[in-house]
């Protein structure tokens, strides 16, 4: 199936635009869900993190505590590999499983981490970016996850750069708080360009 990768950093509003071709039939699979779903209470990825990093690590609801290891994270430089290796290979098998069971005209494919993770490019047929300035990310995260503005800027400073982003991209939606009738306005030229590179007829 025809499979287009959406990235875009922290507060860029990737969900946002991964509802909107939803809305038009389209499949969608969410890495960052499935990263979720492994790491909530009794996910398939908490004995190996209990076991890696330390019972103090896991919520007495058998969930990973992500505010203790997210500091972890930028304190040790290990930190992040050592949980990516033990995630990753848990949200690979996750996400082929999905793809091989959606039914749509095309797949959309929900990856945050495409440009840093080096590989994903070459598994998708096509890469959409959804920018917006740094500026617009930091005051959707300060706002959404109650962060403080040090906070976001550290995870900002996690990942990929947003020339990197637009680098990779085949196709842009910037995102910088224009209407959401705006938006959907340029979801629907995208899926009916998608539509046509997959084969399939737009209706």
């Amino acid at each position: 199936m025809f499979a287009v990768g959406l990235t875009g950093g922290i507060g860029s509003g990737k969900t946002t635009v991964a509802d909107l071709f939803a809305a038009h039939g389209v499949a969608i699979v969410d890495t960052d869900l499935i990263a979720h779903r492994i790491t909530a209470p009794n996910g398939a990825a908490m004995p190996l993190i209990a076991k890696e990093f330390g019972q103090e690590f896991v919520t007495a609801d058998g969930a990973l505590d992500r505010a203790k290891m997210r500091a972890l994270i930028f304190s040790d430089n290990t930190a992040k590999a050592r949980l990516e290796s033990i995630t990753h290979p848990l949200i690979r098998a996750e996400t082929q499983r999905e793809r091989n069971a959606a039914a749509g005209p095309y797949l959309i494919i929900v990856v945050p981490l495409l440009v840093e993770s080096g590989t994903w490019k070459a598994r998708v047929d096509r890469v959409l970016t959804v920018d917006c300035s740094v500026d617009t990310q930091i005051e959707r995260v300060m706002r959404r996850n109650a962060f403080a503005r040090e906070q976001v800027l550290a995870i900002i400073g996690k990942q990929a750069t947003r020339e990197a982003r637009l680098a990779a991209a085949d196709d842009v939606i910037v995102n910088e708080g224009a209407p959401l009738e705006e938006l959907a306005a340029r979801v629907e030229r995208l899926h009916r360009e998608y539509l046509a590179l997959a084969g399939t007829p737009s209706t």
